[in-house]
């Protein structure tokens, strides 16, 4: 099984948080700024903003896997 040994790579580790500070924050200041910044944030806004990060490192760590298994001779 080598998906744990692909995604804790610290090449991919420092790609995919990249990707999902970058494509994060994009996301927060469109869609969650607004209420933050207007005072107006709740716990469930913080989560939304939490998950959005969360998510896009989770879909970089999955395009790694894909790739890597595209890649390999077979």
């Amino acid at each position: 099984m080598e998906i744990p040994w692909v995604c804790l790579d610290p090449r991919n580790l420092r790609q995919c948080t990249a990707a999902a500070l970058i494509v994060g924050s994009i996301l927060f200041f469109i869609y969650q700024a607004d209420v933050v910044f207007g005072g107006r944030a709740t716990a469930v806004t913080w989560l939304k903003i939490g998950l959005s990060y969360l998510v896009r490192f989770f879909v970089a760590n999955y395009g790694i896997v894909l790739g890597s298994r595209r890649s390999r001779p077979g």
